[in-house]
């Protein structure tokens, strides 16, 4: 007989959740093009739910040629025009935009610190942060770290980058490990 998997409290709602907790979340990414999805993709979260973003992912991976940033750099207000078009996607004309400008600023990042991953990581000194929760409600929304992220990505130009997104991000690419205690997808090693 199978026990019963223990999950973070906000991931027991729905399978797409489920999936993304267990496959996904709090696993530490580095490559650069995959950072600068996940950060567009918390952007484009931005008042809503998270299992809002899981279930257009495709939609949004498609709109937005998977969110490479070598493509999306030239999105010109043609694109953007049917971009806002697209009914499987947020169409948040100021999202939409987000997305051409984060592009460029990310560039101007690589460019700085050789890559994406570098810039990022080196708020953390390139290893997560593992956090000891034992309940949801001691998870935190922002911290001073979210702080200073998402103030030093606004000055580079990036939008929708405000501390509570940049936090949600840590947590989904792994730069900080909020699972709890008692979750069985828990991992603290680190690579």
């Amino acid at each position: 007989m199978d026990k019963k998997i223990k999950r973070c409290g906000w991931a027991n709602y729905n399978q797409l959740e489920k999936e993304y907790h267990d496959e996904k979340w709090g696993i530490p990414v580095f490559e650069d093009k995959e950072l600068f999805k996940m950060l567009c993709l918390e952007g484009m979260q931005a008042g809503l739910s998270w299992v809002t973003v899981l279930k257009k992912m495709q939609a949004f991976c498609e709109a937005y040629d998977d969110f490479d940033p070598e493509i999306v750099v030239n999105y010109d207000e043609k694109k953007e025009e049917e971009l806002l078009q697209n009914e499987g996607i947020i169409r948040n004309r100021l999202k939409v935009k987000s997305v051409a400008i984060n592009a460029k600023s990310y560039f101007k990042v690589c460019e700085e610190f050789g890559s994406f991953s570098n810039y990022l990581w080196g708020f953390v000194n390139h290893k997560p942060i593992i956090n000891s929760w034992k309940k949801l409600e001691e998870v935190p929304a922002k911290t001073e770290l979210s702080d200073k992220i998402s103030k030093d990505l606004k000055k580079r130009g990036f939008k929708f980058v405000g501390s509570t997104i940049v936090y949600a991000f840590m947590q989904a690419v792994g730069m900080v490990n909020d699972h709890l205690l008692d979750c069985d997808f828990r991992r603290v090693e680190v690579k």
